[in-house]
Formats: C-alpha cells, sequence, structure tokens
C-alpha cells in the first residue's frame, strides 16, 4: 500500500435508533443507522410475505406445478 493516502481505519461504534450499539471497524469514528439487525423484522423474524396479486399461483399454473 502506498503511505499516506489512505484513510485512518479505526474501532467504531455503530448506534442504531432502537437503542442497540456494537462495535466494527470503519473510517468513520461515530456511526448512526435506522435500523439495524436487531429491530429489522428480517431478522427478527416478525416479516409478512405479501402475495400480491396472486403471482405464486399464476407461476406454479403458467409451469404445471400445481
Amino acid at each position: 500500500m502506498k503511505a499516506k493516502i489512505h484513510p485512518d481505519y479505526q474501532q467504531t461504534t455503530v448506534t442504531c435508533a432502537c437503542g442497540y450499539s456494537f462495535t466494527t471497524g470503519s473510517t468513520k469514528k461515530d456511526l448512526r443507522v435506522d435500523i439495524c439487525s436487531n429491530c429489522h423484522p428480517f431478522f427478527t423474524g416478525k416479516q409478512k410475505f405479501v402475495d400480491t396479486g396472486g403471482r405464486v399461483e399464476r407461476f406454479k399454473r403458467k409451469y404445471g406445478m400445481e
């Protein structure tokens, strides 16, 4: 690596809007995020799958999977 062209990589604290915080490495000192893996519906298991307009059923009928 060339000297004096790369940003300083340091330990940083990431703070979520839900109050959860964790430590990681970054070029920024402190990071604030709106959503994290602690409160995101995909990771918490509260995600709801919505089949709009019967797309899954149409796909199955089209390719003879039913």
